[in-house]
């Protein structure tokens, strides 16, 4: 009886989509949960990443990622907008060559009118500037409006 049942339970917690032939694993991608509570202090984003060290102003939003009913350690998101001085944003230019991504960075709903107008500019490397430890930044630069986009997860 107990083999029937842990055998229902794993087809259930595996199951796959037939797709044209192809058979295709599907899952939910976990949603961001949080306060709703639009952030400006600098302390907790430059204690995160270091590479904020000159950040003049930052508009921010952060959370969990899933649900809490869920045991186990949480899987923590933040999404910033920050100003940095010029000379940060050139440095960042030359030093990790971002290129144009054609789109805008996908940040919770509450930050997306704090999104600067303007080309975002990304680069592998750029990413692995404001990456370390426990957390993992897609970071996107706007240089006309001296602009960082940071949309990060960590533990």
């Amino acid at each position: 009886m107990i083999a029937v049942l842990l055998t229902a339970v794993m087809t259930v917690g595996c199951q796959s989509l037939w797709n044209g032939g192809t058979n295709v694993r599907t899952t939910d991608t976990a949603e961001k949960s949080g306060t709703g509570e639009l952030r400006t202090g600098l302390e907790p984003l430059t204690k995160r990443f270091p590479a904020l060290d000159d950040v003049e102003q930052a508009r921010w939003m952060s959370g969990t990622l899933g649900s809490d009913r869920a045991p186990g350690p949480s899987t923590y998101w933040i999404d910033a907008v920050v100003t940095l001085p010029e000379s940060k944003i050139d440095e960042l230019k030359s030093a990790y060559a971002p290129e144009s991504t054609g789109k805008s960075p996908e940040v919770v709903e509450g930050l997306r009118a704090e999104l600067p107008t303007g080309t975002f500019l990304t680069s592998d490397r750029l990413d692995q500037a404001f990456s370390h430890d426990k957390w993992f930044a897609k970071a996107y630069l706007v240089p006309d409006r001296r602009a960082l986009v940071l949309v990060a997860t960590g533990t």
